[in-house]
């Protein structure tokens, strides 16, 4: 009996090791990846979950970051609305946070444009493929010039405070994945050519 149950236990232990091994190789692609963007250990801790999705591939790599950041500004979309119900705000604040909401509302709609474009890319060569990862790479650009505008409304002494910090922490965090992401569809579509 003793013998059996030892058996049984490597086996689990061999079995176990062949499962780490296969996960590994894709975690080390999602790090030499994420080595060559702004943020490498944002990028790595948002895109390891999805290792197993991401395999090692880059198409599927660039469109993961992409979803990383769209539902990172979903997030920061619904939080923006919940503070600008706050009542204690003061009414610049008020303003500038819809002028906040408003860019973080354009770059989700960039990031949902650019998802789709990138699927389309997966299907073309050539011309075609290129101009359309042209447009995911506008797209995606553009998305971040808007999360970097949306700090503008909150520029001046007045501003300072807690909101404006508030929402700074919630833009930089959705800069920073946007960042990472537009990154790593510029390096698939050097892949790709």
């Amino acid at each position: 009996m003793e013998t059996k149950t030892l058996i049984l236990i490597a086996v689990c232990c061999l079995a176990g090791t062949t499962a780490f091994a296969a996960v590994k190789p894709t975690s080390n692609y999602i790090k030499s990846s994420c080595a060559t963007v702004t943020y490498p250990a944002l990028c790595e801790q948002s895109l390891t979950p999805f290792a197993k999705t991401i395999k090692s591939s880059p198409s599927q790599l660039a469109r993961t970051a992409l979803a990383v950041s769209f539902k990172q500004s979903q997030s920061t979309q619904a939080y923006l609305n919940k503070l600008k119900r706050f009542k204690g705000l003061k009414p610049r604040e008020r303003s500038a946070i819809g002028d906040c909401l408003e860019e973080v509302s354009d770059s989700l709609d960039r990031v949902s444009k650019s998802i789709n474009e990138l699927k389309t890319c997966d299907r073309v060569k050539g011309q075609e493929f290129t101009w359309h990862m042209s447009n995911v790479q506008t797209w995606v650009s553009s998305a971040l010039t808007d999360e970097n505008t949306c700090m503008d409304g909150f520029g001046g002494r007045a501003m300072e405070g807690r909101i404006k910090t508030s929402v700074g922490a919630q833009i930089t965090s959705v800069a920073h994945v946007t960042s990472n992401a537009l990154a790593l569809v510029n390096s698939f579509a050097q892949k790709k050519h």
